[in-house]
Order: structure tokens, then sequence, then C-alpha cells
């Protein structure tokens, strides 16, 4: 081993059965840089990194930890040996203090007592350290989401960390969040710690990483160095093919005499005063800064939250949906922000969740008509373009693209005229977002309609017809395809509540 790289990781491969998730893939870390981990979903990054810290096991292949070799990771000897991962879905527990969960499982005790004043001394050191005020005694469930990502890095290097591995670390975070991520990345690379960055957003990539590493289907593509690199570059590297553009085209199909739902005046969930129009075969998109009220417009419209006056109209018949399966039943579908826990049962099959919503329809006396139920899976997995071996794999192994796709498959088997998508490629790679964007175009073309909310600015114009804005709560705006213009929309998204609405 070169004294160069504080980590090597030399010909790896994992199988599962069916599966060859890693082919040969290898690793080398510098001591003190960034060094970026890019692919498509299914690329093979998380089981890569996965075998960093023990919880999998590869088949074959070596790990190297400052000269002194593995053959496999545990936990505790990855720990050990100063590797720590930073997943997305935190380890935090809520009803403990900051200080807390910075010592969870390795308490600071005065004899046999836990003592609470040091642990609490120490969290105030390891947070200034990192520069960010955080109150050591403050419970963890009142705390923003960017703060608990800040406590999990606290955590890692209060245990000596040498190597933190971050996975997609920014996709949970408000972009002032993701701003003092940033810093804290910037501080810790100063402070020589090696840092892997995994991020499907090119942007983090370039402003943060010294070296990029490209995977393809399990397979180990290419290493750049990063101030010589290009976005087309990496694209044509993840994906194989060219992308000439970000968005497919579509085929005019807005039926302006159709109109499939209409607000009047609807309140609810926090909304107020909700008025539009979505016409069959239009993309309707529904832009504002994060806790405008998209999310919560949309769980009223599917009958997740209550609406509390006004009227809702689905093809000119009044409609109050009381809840998701009185939507469902009336064609109405929401693909959600957060797929792992509200749009998937992800350890149920491919063909369960694709016949979820329909389960009482393709049912005699109780019993399911396994033919029917089989014949759907197939059907939806071939339309939906889903890369799995069979639909018998269990949702929570397959890609985030993917496990988007099941969903979308699992309305159209419910034959769904009016699909919600908050957030539809949240965490999904370049070239997912560009299938999932042809998804929605045969939608439309189909004479279904969507309403889509997106944070993404360039998503927003790209895949509307037409966009609403909302800001604390209200409308603030509205354009016609013809009339997008960022520093527009941003204008309406930044509005006081007491603003007049412009068109």
């Amino acid at each position: 081993m070169s004294e160069e790289y504080l980590l090597e990781l030399e010909h790896i491969r994992k199988e599962y059965p069916g599966v060859v998730a890693l082919k040969d893939v290898s690793l080398r870390l510098r001591r003190g840089e960034v060094l970026a981990l890019i692919g498509e979903n299914g690329a093979g990054k998380s089981t890569l990194i996965k075998t960093c810290s023990g919880a999998v096991i590869p088949t074959s292949g070596k790990i190297r930890i400052n000269g002194k070799e593995f053959d496999r990771m545990t936990p505790q000897l990855a720990a050990e040996n100063g590797i720590a991962i930073i997943y997305q879905e935190f380890n935090n527990v809520g009803e403990l203090s900051a200080a807390e969960n910075l010592f969870l499982g390795r308490p600071i005790r005065k004899g046999i007592m836990i003592d609470r004043k040091a642990m609490e001394e120490e969290a105030a050191k390891a947070f200034a350290q990192l520069q960010i005020k955080i109150d050591p005694r403050e419970l963890v469930k009142n705390l923003t989401v960017g703060y608990q990502q800040m406590i999990e890095i606290a955590k890692a290097i209060q245990q000596n960390a040498q190597v933190l591995i971050m996975d997609e670390p920014s996709a949970p975070l408000t972009s002032n969040e993701v701003e003092n991520m940033f810093k804290v990345v910037e501080l810790l690379r100063k402070k020589g710690v090696s840092i892997i960055y995994i991020s499907h957003r090119l942007e983090e990539i370039f402003r943060l990483s010294d070296r990029i590493e490209v995977l393809r289907d399990g397979e180990y593509i290419e290493t750049l160095i990063t101030r010589e690199s290009t976005v087309d570059q990496l694209i044509k590297l993840m994906v194989g093919r060219e992308m000439t553009q970000k968005y497919p085209e579509r085929k005019p199909c807005i039926d302006k005499n159709k109109v499939v739902l209409e607000l009047k005046n609807v309140c609810g969930n926090g909304d107020e005063n909700m008025s539009l129009k979505i016409h069959a075969g239009e993309v309707l998109g529904l832009g504002g800064l994060v806790g405008a009220g998209r999310t919560e417009l949309a769980e009223v419209i599917f009958g997740a939250a209550k609406k509390e006056s006004g009227q809702m109209f689905l093809n000119g018949k009044e409609i109050n949906p009381r809840n998701p399966r009185e939507a469902i039943d009336l064609g109405i579908a929401l693909v959600p922000e957060d797929r792992k826990r509200h749009g998937a049962l992800l350890t149920n099959t491919i063909k369960n969740n694709i016949n979820m919503p329909i389960y009482e329809r393709i049912s005699s006396a109780s019993v399911i008509n396994s033919r029917t139920e089989r014949s759907n899976a197939e059907k939806y997995m071939k339309e939906m373009a889903i890369k799995t071996p069979s639909f018998q794999q269990h949702v929570k192994n397959l890609s985030g693209g993917n496990q988007q796709k099941v969903i979308l498959g699992k309305w159209m088997a419910a034959d769904s005229r009016l699909i919600i998508f908050d957030e539809p490629t949240r965490g999904i790679d370049v070239g997912a977002k560009y299938e999932i964007y042809k998804l929605i175009n045969s939608l439309v073309e189909e004479g279904r309609s969507v309403l889509m909310i997106s944070s993404e600015m360039e998503e927003l114009m790209g895949m509307s017809d037409r966009i609403i804005v909302l800001s604390e709560h209200k409308m603030t705006g509205e354009l016609e395809k013809e009339y997008f213009n960022a520093d527009k929309i941003m204008t309406y998204a930044s509005m006081a509540a007491d603003g007049k609405k412009e068109n």
C-alpha cells in the first residue's frame, strides 16, 4: 500500500442469489481528500460503502486501512479502524437529548451513575469543534433534520473517525442546511478527515470533491480529477451513453375543454383559499419554498388530510375524499416524497406492491385471483421498465429509480386518472430521472393529468405546462409555459403571506 492512501478496496465482488451487485470494484481514498462516488441507482455505490462498514460481507476482495489488510469488516472492526458512515436514515433517538444521542451506547459514568453533566460538557465541545450551535440538552425530536445530521457527524468525529462516508447527505436538507453541511465538510477536510461523498446532485460533486469515482452496473468505470471534468462527461460515464437533452419531448396533448380537477377556495391542512384547475393531458407544476404548503395541498386532494372549507370537483362532480382509500377509488393517486416510508411496502414483493390498491377488485370471496395478480405484475413491470430478475423481488432491494417505478406501476394498475407527484426524482440519478420524465409524459399523452411538486427549479420548468407558486400556504402566482422564468418564480415563492396574487 502507498502511504498516500488511507483506505483501499481491492477487487471487491459481491454476489446475491441471481444478482452480482459488485464485479471487481476497487477504490482508493487519499488522506484528507473528498472522493465523490457516483453512478446511477443500482450501480453498486451503497453495496460498496457497506463493505467498508461491515454491513455487507464481500464475496471476495481485500480491504486495507492504514496498511492493515482485511478480507471482511464488522461494524465494530470498522469503528475501531476509524470508519464511520452517515446514512440517509439517522440513528438518533428522538426522545433523548443531543448529548445523550452523542454518547448513545457509551455513556460517561461517575461510578455506576451516568454523568449527564459531563456528557453535556463534552457534547458542547464537540459541537463547537464543528462550529455548530446545538443545545446539548435539547431533545433530538425538537431539532431540524440538519441539526440531527450534525449530531451524527459529531458522533463520528468524536469517535476518532478517519474516514467519513456520507450517503446522499443533502437529500433531506433545506437549502440553508445544505450550505451548513458544506461548511462542515470543508472544516473536516482541513482537519485531515478523509470523506467519501455520495450524491446524485452533480453541482455538489463539483463544489466539494477532489476526485470522482464512477460506477455503472456494479462495475468500476473510471476515476477523474474533479477540476478537469465536465458534467456531460460524468453523465456519459454514468449512463453509458450520450444524453443530448435532460427532458424528453412531449406531444401537445392538453384538452382545454376537459377540466379533470378543480379547486375553489379550498382551505385545510394549513393552506388557505386554494383555487386551481388541471386539464386532461396536462402537467401542472406546483412550486414554492420548503414549508410553502405544497405537500399539504396534495394531502388534502388525496384525502390524507381534512378539507376544512371550499369545494373540489373531479370531472365536474363535487368530491370530498375523507381518506386515501376514497381518493384511490375516485381515480386519484399520490406518489409521495418519502417513497420508502409512505410510497411502497419495502419488505413486500413487487407483485404485492403493484396489486395492493386493487386486491379487492381481483378477489372473490376473499380469495385472490393469482393469475390476474401475476399478469398485472408482469404487465406493469414491463411497462415501467423495472430492472429486476423477478416480480418476487422485495422492493427494498431495488434502486431508488426502480422503487419509484413500482409505486407508479401500482397506480397504473389502479387506473388512476389524476396522479400527484411529490418530488418525483428526489434521490434519483440523472439517467433514472430521464426514465421517470418519459413515464410522466406517457401518462399525460394517454389523457391522464399530473400535478407535480418539485423543489428543483429546472425540473419544474422543464416538465410543467403551467406552474402555480405557493408561499406561506397561499397561492401567489401562476405562469403559462411561454412565461416561465426562474427569477419570477422565486419572486412569487418569496412573497409575504399578505402579498396580492400576481398573474
